[in-house]
């Protein structure tokens, strides 16, 4: 989730180039002493102190070797203090290399299919100076003078917190559990279902809460605060909302919203991902983040962008931005999470995406272009959408979002058959529920069950900068149009007026016969509802 106001940071980026350092390689790499090793399970159990703004805990780490190793890989912030590492009742020795912790497994545990490695440790995580572009936690204070704390960590990597295997290709199978005490009169809400609450008689509560379902490194949370629970439930599926003591009025009315959406998206992805871990929005410091089945609130109940429209169309001031692609996020990269953060397209896109999409569900199919042809002005074309493997690069290329939406957009309108596209669309998040997936398995999908060949359309969008262009010139009186493409091979419908009617021919990087056409407006329709470039 990062989102208008980061196409500046994104610039910045841009200009300045790509330097990737060694802690990058180490958190996004995948090397023997990551793969070797495959999570089953997180089971955290941590003291949140406001006052010194402080962690200290542990975390239960089981996990099944996939090729037993000497040593393993667990990643921690620097900053962050590695108090000791139990296994079998035995500590084991380790070294650090900036936030990776490399720990030696004895020969005599290599024979041990399954094991629960307990990971103690203490510090005072990152605090984000701009939540949620930067990575870190938020400490502030609500209206009564209680404590108001979040953290969000996409990017920058859930080992700013906590240790943790700090790489998207694993996901616990079975969930996590999240144990967190805070002082007396605060409570925690993370992620999944609350499990109880437990009086430490030393000034703190213990907050239990556990989540089933495989989930994302950096989804797993903590939010604190003096929180009112509001209990709701819409055709079998649990509602709940954590918010401010002072806002408990407006989140009733204004979360009204929710229904709607989950009617639209379950219509059009299939059942919510995480029916069995429940739905939560929780009220947060910082403006959003798609914490799986606990979603960040940070929109102030406003409409738009924190009331803003950035569409510039009016449509964006129809619906509630945060809670409609936040929430589009438990489909688009809680439940389908690519392997690679270079991949963030596979979950940005198709969650931009689903904020037209929910247009289209209630305001119609009109209102739905006008709200994504507006998103045409963020779009940069500076560089390719998919980023650098290997590499836990925390910014990225914010095309990945607008440009992404708009060429989903676009392959609707190839399809030219929106009961075919809305049937793949669903299947697509159907078939790859809770899975790791990359950008081939993508292609491959929506090529097969379109049955047109998108590979080149996919390749042209996502690793090259330049939109396709088409080109027009004038043979005896006749209209002829190619296609301008880094690919080879592209081939794209085109839609235009001729004799007061819509026409449609496939034009390709040779040159073709526009039938009937007498003039370049004429292709005003294609302009409409895909995203390219004319060359007049």
């Amino acid at each position: 989730m990062k989102h208008f106001y980061v196409i500046c940071l994104f610039v910045t980026f841009i200009s300045t180039g790509q330097n990737f350092t060694r802690r990058d390689s180490l958190q996004g790499s995948l090397r023997p002493e990551r793969t070797a090793f495959d999570v089953q399970r997180y089971d955290l159990n941590i003291t949140i102190q406001p006052e010194t703004k402080s962690v200290s805990g542990y975390n239960d780490i089981t996990y099944k070797w996939v090729k037993p190793s000497k040593r393993i890989q667990i990643d921690l912030f620097e900053n962050m203090q590695v108090d000791s590492i139990v296994l079998q009742k035995s500590k084991l020795s380790y070294t650090r290399e900036l936030d990776a912790v490399f720990i030696d497994i004895p020969n005599e545990l290599h024979v041990i299919a399954e094991t629960t490695l307990r990971f103690y440790y203490s510090g005072s995580p990152l605090v984000a100076k701009n939540a949620p572009w930067d990575g870190g936690f938020v400490w502030k204070k609500d209206s009564n003078g209680k404590d108001f704390i979040g953290v969000a960590v996409q990017g920058t990597g859930a080992s700013l917190w906590y240790p943790v295997k700090d790489h998207q290709t694993d996901e616990p199978d079975r969930g996590a559990s999240v144990k967190v005490a805070v002082p007396n009169g605060l409570m925690n809400v993370s992620n999944g279902r609350f499990l109880g609450k437990e009086d430490l008689k030393n000034g703190f509560t213990r907050w239990d809460w556990e989540v089933k379902s495989p989930i994302n490194n950096y989804n797993i949370v903590i939010n604190v605060a003096d929180y009112v629970h509001i209990h709701d439930h819409h055709k079998g599926l649990d509602l709940d909302y954590y918010v401010l003591r002072e806002n408990e009025a407006k989140a009733r009315q204004h979360f009204e919203e929710v229904k709607p959406m989950m009617d639209c998206f379950q219509s059009k992805f299939g059942s919510y991902p995480f029916a069995e871990d429940g739905f939560k929005l929780v009220e947060t410091p910082y403006l959003g983040m798609e914490h799986q089945s606990a979603v960040a609130y940070g929109n102030k109940y406003l409409k738009g962008y924190m009331g803003n429209d950035m569409t510039g169309t009016g449509v964006g001031l129809l619906f509630d931005y945060i809670t409609i692609h936040e929430t589009g996020h438990e489909w688009f990269g809680n439940s389908i999470t690519s392997k690679d953060i270079a991949d963030m397209w596979i979950h940005e896109s198709f969650t931009t995406y689903t904020e037209s999409v929910f247009v289209e569900c209630q305001f119609g199919y009109e209102n739905a272009m006008s709200y994504i042809n507006g998103q045409k002005r963020m779009v940069g074309n500076r560089k390719p959408i998919i980023g650098q493997f290997g590499v836990n690069f925390k910014t990225g290329n914010s095309d990945m979002y607008y440009k992404g939406a708009l060429m989903l957009n676009t392959i609707r309108h190839i399809v030219n058959n929106d009961e075919k596209w809305w049937t793949m669309l669903r299947k697509y998040a159907e078939t790859y529920r809770h899975q790791i997936i990359e950008t081939k398995d993508v292609v491959d999908f929506f090529t097969k069950e379109s049955g047109l060949n998108l590979t080149p359309i996919f390749e042209q969008y996502l690793k090259y900068k330049n939109l396709p262009e088409l080109e027009f010139r004038v043979e005896k009186k006749k209209i002829e149009a190619r296609w301008n493409t880094d690919v080879t091979g592209f081939e794209m419908p085109i839609e235009y007026y001729a004799s007061g009617k819509s026409s449609r021919v496939v034009v390709s990087n040779d040159w073709v016969r526009v039938p009937n056409a007498t003039a370049v407006e004429d292709i005003q329709l294609s302009l409409n509802k895909m995203l390219i470039t004319v060359k007049k």
